[in-house]
């Protein structure tokens, strides 16, 4: 365990929340102010994505709650949430909300820490590493390339009830950066990349679709934007980043990430 004494870490306060990116998968990943943080808790609150081995590293004395939403199946309510973490603190715990990614990075961070300053609720929040740069780094793709592209576009690929983004202007999105990242859009990636084409993106244009990123089941799969529907018949499954862009194409002479290493 870490030495927080030593690196000046803050005192994890009884009656507040700490909103924590535990990362994209890969314990090693963790930052120090999250192992601090899972050290102390008494209560942790933690989404689907998180890796159980992450969870074990909490205090035995801890209780543990799933608030993850899943796709198809019942999930908790954003508002109960919010309202749990309220309670836990009022009631004097230490709450950890333990957060896949990043939590102000299409992780809903932002609305679990206005409903927390609302109640007057003291809280922190610790950055974790996002999927759209740990995820795709363990495919061995740069984010940004200095021969490439010096400006990225991070994109979720579904809107509030799950349905593609009619209403968003896919010609500023594919006119804004030379390479677009995707969050959740595995589902609608066909449509998606319809809406790209129509707006002028280029169908050969390379595409990396990276699943279960930095765990030992990760799998990329390289194509092109044009191929897009064919993603399904590959048997990829969520969660997965999708990049779009020529960095997607370093991935065959970078892909160093071994994912046995990680069992």
């Amino acid at each position: 365990m870490i030495d927080s004494a030593r690196l000046g870490l803050p005192d994890f306060a009884a009656g507040s929340v700490w909103l924590v990116g535990a990362g994209p998968g890969d314990p090693g990943l963790l930052t120090g102010l999250a192992l601090h943080a899972l050290a102390r808790a008494d209560a942790i609150v933690y989404d689907a994505l998180v890796d159980p081995r992450i969870l074990a590293l909490g205090r035995e004395e801890a209780t543990r709650e799933d608030a993850g939403k899943r796709g198809g199946r019942p999930s908790p309510r954003q508002p109960d949430i919010s309202a749990r973490l309220i309670r836990l603190a009022r009631d004097g715990k230490r709450v950890l909300r333990l957060k896949g990614g990043d939590p102000m990075v299409f992780g809903r961070g932002g609305e679990e820490a206005l409903a927390l300053a609302e109640a007057g609720i003291p809280f922190r929040i610790v950055p974790g590493i996002t999927a759209g740069i740990g995820g795709l780094a363990y495919a061995g793709i740069p984010l940004t390339h200095r021969d490439i592209n010096s400006a990225v576009t991070l994109v979720t690929g579904h809107v509030g009830d799950g349905g593609v983004a009619d209403t968003r202007d896919w010609e500023a999105i594919a006119r804004g950066a030379p390479v677009l990242v995707l969050y959740m859009g595995l589902k609608h990636l066909d449509a998606i990349a319809a809406r790209l084409i129509a707006a002028g993106r280029d169908p050969a244009e390379p595409m990396a679709i990276v699943s279960r990123a930095t765990t030992a089941s990760q799998l990329v799969w390289l194509s092109t934007l044009g191929a897009a529907a064919a993603a399904a018949a590959q048997g990829i499954e969520p969660p997965a980043v999708i990049v779009i862009g020529a960095v997607a194409r370093l991935h065959e002479t970078l892909d160093w990430f071994q994912p046995g290493e990680t069992r």
